[in-house]
């Protein structure tokens, strides 16, 4: 079963983010804060956003004409690289969430999250 995405802990990041602080060496170091999981969704889908118009111009000035959606699948995934090797380890849960409780379900729910993704931006860029 998919691990379900942990806004409150991505709220906390995204404001020590805004505060200097990029890296925890435990998750027990983010501190709460107000707001949080706002923070949390605002953050995460203002990424997302910003990710998938990146996507569909970049295509067009690279490649030319409209985005794929088959590609659109691979970027998907491909972006489970900056929660791999930059998000994790900032939260202080190592490269891949090697040190995460969940163990193995946590970047393997992160990779199906992003295919999910994928499909997302595949299905606008077909019906667009």
């Amino acid at each position: 079963m998919l691990l379900k995405i942990d806004m409150r802990m991505i709220g906390r990041m995204s404001v020590g983010w805004a505060h200097g602080r990029f890296r925890y060496r435990s998750p027990s170091e983010m501190e709460q804060v107000a707001n949080e999981k706002l923070y949390g969704y605002i953050t995460h889908y203002t990424i997302g956003v910003g990710l998938a118009v990146t996507y569909v111009l970049s295509w067009d000035l690279l490649v030319g004409g409209p985005a794929s959606p088959v590609w659109a699948l691979v970027y998907g995934v491909a972006t489970t690289v900056a929660s791999h090797f930059f998000v994790l380890p900032s939260m202080g849960l190592g490269v891949f969430g090697r040190r995460s409780p969940e163990g193995i379900r946590g970047p393997l729910s992160s990779l199906a999250n992003h295919l999910f993704y994928g499909v997302g931006i595949a299905v606008a860029i077909a019906l667009a």
